[in-house]
C-alpha cells in the first residue's frame, strides 16, 4: 500500500513546467513536495544555489542536488564514445542520453526517503516523457508517476497565470529558446526548429555565439585514449569528466560541434533541434581515427552496426534492456587495443585529425607498405588473388550471355 502522506519526489530543472509543478502538486495532493536536480553536467555552483533558492521559494519541503556526472560517463557516455554514436550520422545524443541516469537517480532518492510517488514536468509532445517513464517503471514499478503538465494539459500561459494567482515566482522569460545543457553538449529549440528551413540566429548559440565571425587561429591538440576511453590532453592526464569539460571550453571558441539534427522522434513524428557539442565532436572524430589504426575491418563493420542500434536504444529510453548489456560487452571487448594518441588541428568549425599513433598499430605491424611494396605476398600471389576475386563477376557475365538478356 502506498504511503499517502509520503513526499512527492519531483525532478526539478527550475524552468516554468517544473516550477509550476511544485505548488500545484502540493495543493492538489496535500502532500509535501521534495525537489531533486540531477547534475549530469552543465550546472555551476551558482546555478545550483539558484535552483535551491527557487525550489524553496516555490514551496518545496526540501531540495536535493545529485551529482551524477560520473554515473553518466561510466554507464552511458563511454559507450557512446566507444561506438562513435551519432544519431542520423550527425547528432551525438547530447541531452536525451542523460534522461535514463536522471530517472534512475529520481527512483533511488524516492526509495531512500520512503516516497511512493515521483513526478516530472514533461509535456505530451516530447521524447523525455517516454525516457523517464520507461526507466522509472523498469527500476521501480511500485512507484506512482505523476506528470501534471502532460496529464492535465496545462498550457504555458495557464501555468504563468496559476503562479501569479498564488503569488509565487515565475522563471524569467529570458530567451524565446528552449535550452538543455549537459556534459555531452547543449540542445536549443526555437521557432526556427519547428520547421525544416532555417537555422537559429547566431546570437542564440549558447557556447559559441560569434565564434565564426572572428575565428580563432588554428590550435593543435592531442587526445590520449586507453582502451577507448579518453584519458589525457596534450600529454596531461585527466579524468574523463574533467577532460570533457575542458574540451567543451577549447572547442567552443572555434564553433566546433554545431549542428541542427532532423530525425524521427520516439513518438513517430519528425523533430528538429539545434545542438552544440564541441567535446563530443572532437572526441568522436579522434576516437574514430584511432580505431581505424587498431581495429580490423571486420571489427569495425560489426561494431558500427551494433553501435547504431545501441544509440537508438539510448535515444528511446531502452538502455536498461538486457540487450544493451550484450552490446556494451562487445564494445568493451572491441576496445582492448584502442589505446594511443590522436593528433588534430582545431580550426573554425572543424576538427582535422592530422595523425594517429598506437603501440597496437595494424599499419605498423605490416611488413609491406600500401602502394609501394607488397612484403607479405609475391607478385604471383597478387595475380592469383585478383583472378579469384573476379570469378563471381565472370560467372555472372557468362550466365547473362547464355540467357540472351
Amino acid at each position: 500500500m502506498k504511503k499517502t502522506n509520503s513526499p512527492i519526489v519531483l525532478a526539478f530543472s527550475g524552468g516554468l513546467d517544473t516550477s509550476f509543478c511544485v505548488p500545484w502538486l502540493t495543493e492538489e495532493y496535500q502532500r509535501p513536495v521534495v525537489t531533486v536536480t540531477v547534475n549530469t553536467g552543465g550546472i555551476t555552483d551558482k546555478d545550483a544555489n539558484a535552483l535551491s533558492e527557487r525550489a524553496h521559494a516555490l514551496g518545496a519541503k526540501e531540495h536535493f542536488l545529485i551529482d551524477a556526472r560520473k554515473d553518466f560517463f561510466d554507464e552511458v557516455l563511454k559507450y557512446l564514445i566507444m561506438g562513435n554514436v551519432r544519431r542520423g550520422q550527425l547528432y551525438p545524443l547530447c541531452v536525451g542520453s542523460e534522461r535514463g541516469i536522471q530517472a534512475k537517480s529520481l527512483a533511488d532518492l524516492a526509495n531512500k526517503i520512503g516516497s511512493s510517488t515521483v513526478a516530472h514536468g514533461c509535456t505530451a509532445a516530447g521524447n523525455d516523457q517516454v525516457r523517464f517513464e520507461i526507466v522509472l517503471k523498469t527500476l521501480a514499478p511500485q512507484l506512482e508517476i505523476l506528470a501534471p503538465v502532460r496529464d492535465h494539459s496545462w498550457a504555458r500561459a495557464d501555468q504563468v497565470e496559476y503562479l501569479n494567482k498564488v503569488g509565487l515566482p515565475i522563471p524569467a522569460a529570458g530567451s524565446a529558446y528552449s535550452i538543455n545543457r549537459g556534459l555531452w553538449g547543449v540542445t536549443i529549440g526555437g521557432t526556427e526548429t519547428l520547421t525544416s528551413k532555417h537555422s537559429i540566429p547566431e546570437t542564440e548559440w549558447i557556447l559559441s555565439a560569434g565564434a565564426l565571425d572572428k575565428p580563432s587561429l588554428q590550435e593543435p591538440l592531442t587526445v590520449d585514449f586507453s582502451q577507448g576511453i579518453p584519458i589525457g590532453l596534450n600529454g596531461d592526464s585527466l579524468d574523463p569528466i574533467a577532460l570533457i569539460e575542458k574540451l567543451e571550453k577549447i572547442g567552443s571558441k572555434f564553433g566546433i560541434g554545431r549542428g541542427i539534427h532532423l530525425g524521427d522522434t520516439i513518438l513517430g513524428t519528425k523533430g528538429r533541434v539545434a545542438f552544440e557539442a564541441p567535446a563530443a565532436e572532437i572526441l568522436l572524430t579522434c576516437h574514430r581515427e584511432l580505431e581505424k589504426l587498431t581495429l580490423s575491418g571486420l571489427q569495425q563493420r560489426i561494431k558500427d552496426q551494433v553501435s547504431q542500434t545501441y544509440g537508438d536504444f539510448v535515444h528511446e529510453g531502452k538502455q536498461l534492456d538486457p540487450v544493451c548489456r550484450d552490446i556494451e560487452a562487445l564494445l568493451e571487448s572491441s576496445q582492448s587495443r584502442v589505446s594511443g594518441s590522436a593528433h588534430c588541428m582545431l580550426g573554425p568549425g572543424n576538427v582535422f585529425v592530422s595523425g594517429v599513433e598506437s603501440n597496437h598499430s595494424l599499419m605498423a605491424a605490416s611488413i609491406g607498405q600500401y602502394g609501394e611494396s607488397a612484403g607479405e605476398w609475391t607478385a604471383k600471389d597478387a595475380l592469383g588473388f585478383s583472378r579469384i576475386l573476379a570469378i563471381p563477376g565472370m560467372l555472372h557475365t557468362r550466365a547473362k550471355n547464355n540467357g540472351g538478356d
